[in-house]
């Protein structure tokens, strides 16, 4: 008896990482550079034989990263924590908020959505790498982050600076889904690729004690 398996394409969701690049004003830049050089590695293990071992000096809110309780509450649980089931290969569905500023999503649209990574795509992210991108951005309302939590969501992403609006110091949105254990990802890139739902969501971050937030190469699995 014949069985099938039905073919699958990953999206990549994240993006790349380099030397000086900013994520957000005023945060250290990652700086990438050899430990153990390939020239240096000749001198150790004989010529034409060549290993390289890089560091990297990287602040933990560099690029496409995940945010956890840690992040927002001193009792809350770091990395270490962070159950796999909310952000490894969960049913996704990417929500178009393009041309609004404050999103506020109703209850009907988060209905049925117990267990799904919500992605919002405010096509923000088109500005990477600009200084457009460090002003005003599209962010979640106070609201909306108590119907999130309310409809049991695993995760909630954005392609913006900021999943909360930055003017002040209030973080409505980071207090209410981190005080829930709702994982958060911000800085995604590429959502406009994605179909409404049907597809499913990773971004797992390195099991860090003591770290609230890190990068992750976050990505979306779709059937073919």
């Amino acid at each position: 008896m014949g069985s099938s398996t039905a073919a699958t394409r990953h999206l990549d969701l994240s993006h790349v990482i380099t030397p000086g690049m900013q994520t957000y004003p005023g945060l250290p830049v990652p700086i990438v550079e050899d430990h153990l050089s390939r020239d240096a590695a000749e001198e150790i293990y004989g010529p034409g034989i060549t290993f390289q071992i890089g560091m990297v000096h990287l602040c933990t809110n560099t690029g496409t990263y995940l945010d956890v309780p840690f992040h927002r509450y001193a009792d809350g649980h770091d990395l270490t924590g962070l159950t796999l089931d909310r952000v490894a290969d969960v049913p996704a569905v990417c929500i178009d908020a393009r041309g609004v500023t404050s999103i506020d999503l109703d209850a009907a649209t988060l209905a049925g959505l117990a267990g799904h990574a919500v992605l919002v795509h405010t096509g923000h992210a088109e500005h990477w790498g600009s200084d457009r991108y460090f002003g005003p951005h599209p962010h979640l309302t106070a609201d909306t982050a108590e119907r999130l939590v309310e409809a049991g969501v695993a995760c909630v992403g954005i392609d913006s600076l900021n999943i909360d609006a930055t003017e002040g110091g209030e973080r409505p949105v980071h207090s209410i889904l981190l005080g829930a254990e709702i994982p958060i990802v911000e800085h995604l890139t590429g959502l406009e690729a994605l179909p409404a739902s049907g597809f499913r969501f990773s971004a797992v971050p390195p099991k860090i004690e003591g770290a609230g937030t890190f990068t992750v190469r976050a990505y979306a699995t779709l059937s073919e």
